[in-house]
């Protein structure tokens, strides 16, 4: 279980993000929906130990991951969590395989490649180079990597956010058929999708932004 207590975050321009109070439980699929700059993928960076909070607690499982220090959220990071980025960080020149055997510097147990990238649809393309890829197979590949780990949390930072609606939404499907299970928190701005997922949370009425100068936004 992940809960979210009087977190904040404040930036170097002034800017900052208050958030209410939040619960994920554990093996259900939540999406976080709001206006840029509300603070989703803020969120999703603090949960994963990239980035810490200015004040307040991020209990993971009763513990405290917030006040940890750097090596040890980044060690839960490796071990327990799968981050799906937007923009996929794939190694172009770098084969489908290549992309995942990666992780095995971090010793990740890869083995369970096959299975993914079948769940995905895409084993095929095992020994393709990532640049001959489309974007959804791309996104692809992203996902098969971020669950190979077999993590217990899983970011999706707007995992469709450079696909068609179409795409998207198998995508999405694809993202939470094979993390079936897991506790997952995906971003997006596409509202037709929130019906694939247990809770829809709305950002704008969680988060308290104020951007530089005192002015408040949704």
């Amino acid at each position: 279980m992940i809960c979210i207590e009087s977190l904040r975050k404040h930036f170097t321009d002034e800017s900052d993000i208050t958030y209410r109070d939040l619960t994920f439980e554990d093996g259900k699929s939540y999406v976080l929906l709001g206006a840029s700059g509300c603070g989703k993928s803020t969120l999703l960076h603090m949960i994963s130990g990239a980035l810490s909070p200015t004040s307040g607690r991020i209990l993971i499982n009763g513990k405290d991951m917030a006040a940890a220090p750097q090596r040890e959220k980044d060690a839960f990071r490796i071990a327990k969590i799968g981050y799906i980025f937007q923009d996929f960080k794939l190694i172009d020149e770098m084969t489908v395989q290549d992309n995942i055997d990666v992780l095995k510097l971090e010793k990740v147990d890869v083995s369970r490649t096959d299975e993914l990238l079948e769940r995905m649809g895409i084993l095929k393309l095992k020994k393709r180079q990532v640049s001959r890829l489309s974007g959804g197979e791309k996104q692809r590949v992203a996902i098969a990597r971020a669950l190979v780990k077999q993590p217990e949390i899983i970011l999706a930072d707007e995992p469709t956010g450079n696909l068609n609606y179409a795409i998207g939404r198998k995508i999405t499907e694809a993202l939470l058929d094979a993390g079936r299970g897991k506790t997952l928190i995906c971003v997006t701005h596409d509202e037709r999708l929130c019906e694939l997922f247990d809770e829809v949370i709305d950002m704008n009425k969680i988060t308290t932004p104020v951007v530089k100068g005192g002015e408040q936004h949704a």
